[in-house]
């Protein structure tokens, strides 16, 4: 079992100014999750992406978000936090300018790899200062809101502006807007982020290299599958790559002396299953905006800025969501929330799977109605479940699994629905009556990922199903003042 986290936090000077810092930081980095989605079909023409490698471009960025977090919220917690969320935005600032200067593929590839690393750094580090910067109760509930908040209204307000900015602008311009947003971090953060204080212990580098590499390989192989054949020699090499890179990560972890995950740290129920839940929503979350931007698009023929637009009700319904939920989750528990979110965002994706080529924006308005609610009611339950009983030297690792559940979970997700969508396109193009219309229509393909995300919330669903009962009475487990369990 966890130490039992202290009520008390480091006291700052001007809280309002921290949080604003903190949820600054939290925005540029979901901001270009998705940012960079609505500039995709454009891109694609620019540098010459072909259909499947065109995933990378998101891919590259969410792998090796997910993939470094760990390492990233352990360097917080080992080094001085203010310092790190610096470093973190600053390398991320750094390879935004080189990601809209970028001349082919590979070198935006190489740019969006060296933003991950980036935001690996700076994301689980905000998220452990929301924990170690304001006192547990009203404080906490109400900066991880806004926290929340700014996790999914980035993600929606990125493609409204990356619209705005690839019709009017240039889709370079996706990556350098963060670059006065870093800046402008840059100069908050030793205004109002405490200073705060070394801690003991060293960094498992080898470990963190590992599970990247594994589930960079298991991405590839999901993607390179229906391409090139589930028997094809380079598709079994990967998931026999990520099979044995994942060996040798536990093999590591047992015997490190300072494992970057403690297996022990995992054998919490709550926070287990809190982790699943978010792997699978990251997953459904991500594969709907990469496709329903592409539906939209090609299929709808939206502008980039009105694709964008569509994308308004999700930051508007998280947001007010995310405040309710964090006035009541204290009075009744992060359970019922976490059962009614994934159903509510099952109900999305299944809604989202009738759209074609006929339908008009209200089906989608539905769909991303339900998105935004669903959202909203999980995305706090899960910030508190995952730091509930973590001492304070152990807060960015809670935050780091967090975000790295999301993010793998986004990149699995969005690599098996690629698949699924790749798959639905080779069988329509096979069928001895297709012709070329059928062959190249992208609504089934379309219909299919949706239905299978929206089993994936499903799933979600059961998972919080075995979550234990927090009975009013006993919310102070939610404020890390004693165990889940």
């Amino acid at each position: 079992m966890d130490a039992i986290a202290s009520p008390l936090s480091v006291r700052v000077a001007r809280p309002g100014l921290a949080l604003v810092t903190i949820a600054i930081a939290q925005l540029m980095v979901m901001l270009d999750i998705t940012i960079v989605n609505i500039a995709l079909p454009t891109l694609q023409r620019s540098l010459g992406f072909s259909s499947s490698s065109l995933a990378w471009v998101i891919d590259a960025y969410v792998l090796t978000f997910g993939g470094f977090l760990l390492l990233g919220g352990r360097l917080g917690d080992l080094a001085r936090r203010r310092r790190m969320l610096m470093i973190g935005v600053a390398l991320f600032a750094v390879a935004s300018l080189a990601g809209g200067l970028a001349s082919d593929a590979a070198l935006l590839i190489g740019a969006r790899v060296v933003q991950g690393l980036g935001a690996a750094i700076a994301s689980p580090t905000a998220l452990s200062l929301v924990v170690t910067t304001f006192p547990e109760g009203h404080a906490r509930h109400r900066a991880m809101a806004v926290f929340a908040a700014m996790t999914a209204a980035g993600g929606a307000s990125g493609l409204v502006l990356g619209g705005i900015l690839t019709d009017y602008a240039s889709w370079r311009w996706v990556f350098f807007v963060n670059v006065p947003i870093g800046a402008l971090l840059l100069v908050l953060a030793p205004l109002s982020l405490p200073r705060g204080t070394a801690g003991r212990g060293r960094l498992d580098v080898p470990g963190a290299v590992l599970i990247t590499a594994a589930v960079s390989a298991l991405v590839y192989g999901l993607v390179r599958g229906p391409e090139a054949g589930w028997g094809h020699s380079s598709t079994v090499a990967a998931f026999v790559a990520a099979a044995v890179l994942l060996a040798g990560f536990v093999v590591v972890e047992r015997r490190s002396a300072a494992p970057l995950v403690p297996l022990d740290f995992l054998a919490h129920h709550g926070r287990a299953v809190g982790y699943v839940v978010m792997v699978l929503i990251g997953g459904v979350m991500l594969a709907m905006i990469y496709f329903l931007t592409q539906f939209f698009q090609n299929v709808l023929h939206y502008s980039p800025v009105l694709a964008g637009v569509a994308y308004l009700p999700v930051p508007i319904l998280v947001a007010s969501t995310s405040q309710l939920v964090s006035r009541l989750v204290g009075r009744v528990g992060v359970k019922p929330f976490l059962v009614a979110g994934p159903l509510l965002v099952a109900g999305a994706q299944f809604t989202a799977g009738t759209l074609h080529e006929g339908s008009g924006y209200v089906v989608a308005f539905v769909a991303l109605c339900l998105m935004g609610a669903g959202m909203g009611l999980v995305f706090v339950p899960l910030m508190l479940n995952a730091v509930a009983a973590v001492s304070h030297d152990r807060a960015g690792l809670a935050a780091g699994l967090l975000n790295s559940a999301q993010q793998i979970g986004g990149s699995l997700g969005l690599a098996v629905l690629v698949s699924v969508a790749t798959s639905t396109l080779r069988h329509e193009a096979a069928h001895p009556l297709a012709g070329a219309a059928a062959r190249l229509d992208p609504v089934p393909a379309f219909q299919a990922a949706m239905h299978t995300s929206g089993a994936m919330a499903l799933v979600a669903f059961v998972a919080a199903l075995t979550l234990p009962r927090v009975r009013p009475a006993d919310a102070a487990a939610l404020e890390g003042l004693a165990p889940l369990e």
